[in-house]
């Protein structure tokens, strides 16, 4: 049997690039995609957005915390070839590898995040860490970042606390506003440093699945659209559940598989290399 390559993967990464995500857990990669394929795939991601929204007819005010922060609509990939094409796409996964230092990396599952104007009180994200949701056994996890338009300041993008990927305290919070107040208390004792930047179309934003991140609400007119890709290590195992999201993600996500397994069902394809 030939040896594993444990060699770092090839990208068009730059150093700098790598050492600033070491340190601060999330880095912005500018003008990393073509503005042109991300117009050509987002009417189709919208298309199935608009299609799988629950909460479409929903009052503001009878919305939670959680549903007001956002539309989730998860796995597009199974729903639309060209949306399996984007998620699948090689430069991307290329580049999650690299950060994540990791020969090979394979889908968790995709998610589009749409942030709908803010009509009143409310529609910010709370200060969290995605892995409090996933039941992963080491931190090599990635989240691509896709906006599908520019997003200016006042549309809400991502705010990360630079360098909290190293924290422990606060990964027990779900999203919610005790997260937020919560949060942001011990994000401010530890000293991490806010990076909240404007977007432009083909700019694409990566953060560690313990980097704490926020958003602020839509006071524009025009709907945030952005699509997510998580990576994980291809060779990244199940950890046992420590609550009932993470059981609840292990059942939808890693159907068929449990605590100790490898991280491959049939949902969670090789992407790179």
């Amino acid at each position: 049997m030939a040896a594993r390559d444990t060699s770092p993967p090839q990208s068009d990464l730059a150093p700098a690039a790598l050492e600033r995500f070491r340190r601060d857990g999330h880095v912005t990669l500018r003008g990393a995609l073509d503005p042109a394929r991300l117009a050509a795939v987002e009417p189709a991601l919208t298309a199935l957005v608009q299609a799988r929204n629950r909460h479409a007819g929903v009052p503001w005010s009878e919305r939670s915390t959680y549903q007001r922060a956002f539309v989730q609509v998860t796995n597009l990939w199974r729903d639309d070839p060209s949306a399996r094409a984007f998620v699948f796409a090689r430069d991307l996964a290329g580049l999650a590898a690299a950060l994540l230092e990791v020969p090979s990396v394979r889908l968790y599952h995709d998610q589009a995040l749409y942030k709908e104007p803010s009509t009143g009180a409310g529609g910010h994200t709370p200060w969290h860490v995605d892995q409090y949701y996933w039941p992963l056994a080491s931190d090599r996890s990635i989240t691509a970042w896709i906006p599908l338009v520019d997003v200016p300041l006042e549309m809400g993008p991502l705010c990360f606390a630079s360098g909290s990927h190293t924290l422990a305290a606060g990964r027990h919070l779900a999203i919610s506003d005790a997260s937020e107040e919560h949060c942001a208390s011990l994000l401010r004792a530890a000293g991490c440093p806010h990076s909240v930047e404007p977007f432009q179309l083909g700019d694409v934003s990566f953060h560690l699945g313990w980097t704490y991140h926020n958003a602020p609400p839509n006071r524009t007119d025009r709907v945030r659209k952005v699509m997510t890709v998580i990576y994980i290590d291809a060779a990244m195992r199940i950890a046992a559940p420590a609550h009932d999201a993470q059981r609840h993600d292990m059942e939808v996500w890693f159907p068929g598989l449990g605590p100790g397994d490898r991280a491959a069902s049939e949902l969670n394809p090789v992407l790179y290399p």
